[in-house]
């Protein structure tokens, strides 16, 4: 999983009414990332439909997002220890 900020324009997602996320985001910004799986060429919103919904609402251009399917940075030397000391 990869956390990083991306294009609004390149997540595909159905428009969901954001309620009461609109005034939080517009005041703070979407603090817990959209979760997205990168497919070829674009992201699909996986969870945060309401918060996507909110930010084209006001005119955001990038979205903190975790890719979920991305694992580029996986394995033992990600956690700094390339040796098992079990």
């Amino acid at each position: 999983m990869i956390n990083t900020t991306v294009r609004l324009e390149e997540i595909q997602f159905t428009e969901k009414d954001p309620g009461n996320l609109l005034e939080s985001i517009a005041a703070r910004g979407i603090a817990i990332p959209v979760q997205v799986n990168a497919r070829d060429g674009y992201y699909e919103c996986v969870d945060g439909r309401r918060r996507l919904t909110a930010a084209k609402m006001l005119g955001k251009e990038k979205v903190p997002v975790m890719i979920l399917n991305d694992y580029s940075k996986a394995g033992s030397g990600f956690w700094g220890n390339t040796q098992n000391r079990h």
